[in-house]
């Protein structure tokens, strides 16, 4: 029997820095951004910095990874004498790349694809493609990685709050997130994204502030006593980020911590001003 040699891909929406994506040998693929002038390709074309610039005149659609570049991916691993691969995609809930992947992997002749869908985004996302990633240093099987991912997805939680919800609902992605409570009031929701792949809210609180209290005590609540990997991310404000991430110290048993910018397919729904967490239980 031939050796086998597995790599993990993912998507653009995973958030992980590019030095992380090197470390591993982990593959990307991008999604993109459609304006009226013309389409690129998320985290290789366009900054988020750019898109953040660009909300107040232009809201872009999002849309797919190009098949062309998946299919280039896979051809890549297989000239590096690749036989397997685990391609772990953005929710099905949030968009049709897993759909699109999983069509163009049971095709694909030159390298055994198994495609999951993370059911997340951002570093949720990330935090279980790196993770698999790691696992490779033990084994090579795709099932018994496929399944590993899966099974982190139950021991993760990531939640999100936003300065406005217009993007949210421009792009069609509001989900089951209750956002008409009311400008006036002053309501935010705490939005996570639920088992079934979808933005639902976890809490609501009066005021940004609040809100971010609110989305610490679920944190505490969900991972006392629990060691986690964990995950701030932000769009466009680190120094917010940094502050949330020091607070956070204080409240959970970090084994390892990441502060990153969400990628610009995603700051597209958010706009700048997010704050996120995400937790994993080691």
């Amino acid at each position: 029997m031939p050796i086998r040699k597995t790599a993990i891909v993912t998507d653009s929406a995973c958030d992980l820095e590019n030095s992380l994506l090197e470390k591993y040998h982990i593959k990307f693929v991008p999604l993109r951004l459609v304006y009226q002038g013309g389409e690129v390709r998320d985290r290789l074309e366009v900054s988020a910095e750019q898109v953040y610039d660009m909300l107040s005149r232009e809201i872009p659609k999002t849309s797919l990874p190009l098949p062309e570049d998946v299919l280039r991916v896979y051809d890549e691993l297989a000239d590096e004498g690749y036989t397997d691969a685990v391609h772990i995609s953005i929710s099905s809930g949030l968009s049709g790349t897993y759909n699109m992947v999983r069509i163009l992997a049971s095709e694909y002749k030159r390298l055994n694809v198994r495609v999951v869908d993370s059911k997340t985004l951002s570093m949720q996302e990330g935090l279980i493609v790196l993770s698999c990633a790691r696992l490779l240093e033990k084994t090579q099987d795709v099932e018994e990685i496929a399944a590993y991912a899966v099974a982190l997805r139950e021991k993760s939680l990531g939640m999100f709050v936003i300065r406005t919800l217009e993007y949210l609902r421009k792009g069609g992605r509001i989900g089951l997130v209750e956002g008409v409570l009311g400008t006036m009031l002053q309501i935010k929701p705490v939005i996570f994204v639920n088992t079934d792949g979808i933005y639902q809210t976890i809490a609501k609180a009066r005021g940004h502030v609040n809100a971010l209290d609110a989305m610490l005590r679920e944190m505490a609540r969900r991972f006392s006593g629990a060691r986690v990997r964990l995950a701030v991310v932000h769009g466009a404000a680190p120094e917010e980020g940094g502050k949330l991430l020091a607070r956070l110290r204080g409240l959970l048993n970090i084994e390892e911590e990441f502060l990153c910018p969400v990628s610009p397919v995603l700051g597209v729904h958010t706009g700048a001003g997010l704050l996120g967490v995400i937790a994993m239980e080691v």
